[in-house]
């Protein structure tokens, strides 16, 4: 008996360009749809509404040019599967719009690609500049491979790799900040430990030219995890190991703290009138701290609240939920 595919495994293998032998084109994957025997490709029609896509979610980037959210998968771990990670793009009602966007490529077929594509495990992302700019890592395959973190940048029209800066001083990296003229800022949570070193809390600052340097490390920071611009341009960080949202001068000097309402915080977003928004991964709520007033939770109850981001278009907060494989939605209004 001849076991027949899942609809939309069959879509995905009829969506995904074929690849032959030796160095291939770099493609990117179709909206959803299929193609037929002649590679002509029909759009699923608009009755249609297909959820899901997403797979281990640590972040979210808004698309305002293409009104879509950006969402990278993690996929296996290292440990099991170098190079499986993928990018979906979803629409404002959490509908798939493309299931791999960078990515469709099985982890085999990517090395011949020109250029090569590599995604590892991505954790923070973000849209600037018309790039995609990902946090990432290499090694950790097995306990004779060290980790290293990676920033890795895609063309954020075409999905084509367009940078990578290896930073060699982090095993990894969390979220990630990108000014208006391309430098990344980028935490490094550190030790998770119950009695972790501080002098692995950092923030590192990568120049347009690829030059790694740390800009600020231990205390106060507590395991920094999100990392976000404030209206005045100053960088905002928001501890995991705490409660504590730091803000920062460009240089590195200690601005002003707040609190949200919840310790473990992951998610930052800072709109432009200056209210923040800060995720809990550890108890699941979303603090609102408007500016000159204490800190409020406006929702709760959220599994594994990651890296958030915020859908402008439908003004709502996106909260990818991680190993609970979905995402979670906000509404502002």
């Amino acid at each position: 008996m001849m076991t027949r595919p899942a609809p939309l495994l069959l879509a995905l293998a009829l969506a995904a360009p074929a690849l032959a032998q030796g160095s291939q084109p770099y493609a990117v994957g179709d909206s959803l749809g299929v193609r037929d025997a002649d590679g002509a490709f029909e759009a699923t029609s608009s009755n249609v509404t297909v959820f899901g896509a997403i797979y281990g979610a640590e972040s979210c980037a808004y698309d305002a040019e293409r009104g879509l959210i950006v969402v990278p998968n993690r996929g296996a771990p290292q440990s099991v599967q170098t190079n499986d990670a993928w990018v979906s793009l979803l629409r404002s009602d959490g509908s798939v719009h493309t299931v791999r966007w960078i990515g469709v490529q099985g982890p085999d077929q990517r090395a011949g690609l020109a250029p090569p594509l590599v995604l590892n495990e991505p954790l923070g992302s973000e849209i600037a500049g018309g790039v995609l700019t990902i946090a990432d890592r290499d090694g950790g395959t097995g306990p004779d491979d060290p980790s290293v973190g990676v920033i890795r940048q895609f063309d954020a029209r075409t999905g084509a790799p367009v940078r990578e800066v290896r930073v060699d001083g982090a095993p990894w990296l969390n979220d990630v900040a990108v000014a208006d003229d391309g430098t990344v800022f980028v935490t490094q949570t550190g030790d998770l430990s119950p009695d972790p070193d501080a002098s692995t809390f950092r923030v590192w600052r990568i120049g347009t030219d690829g030059a790694a340097s740390v800009l600020i490390e231990g205390a106060p920071l507590v395991q920094p995890n999100g990392i976000a611009f404030d209206p005045q341009g100053r960088l905002v960080v928001a501890n995991y190991g705490d409660d504590a949202v730091l803000t920062f001068s460009r240089s590195g000097e200690l601005v002003t703290t707040q609190h949200a309402v919840q310790a473990g915080g992951d998610g930052l977003v800072i709109l432009p009138d200056g209210t923040t928004y800060v995720s809990s991964i550890a108890h699941g709520g979303v603090s609102r701290i408007r500016p000159g007033e204490p800190a409020e939770l406006i929702a709760r109850g959220i599994p594994t609240a990651a890296s958030m981001c915020y859908d402008a278009g439908a003004n709502q907060l996106v909260v990818p939920m991680n190993p609970n494989h979905g995402l979670a939605f906000v509404s502002l209004d």
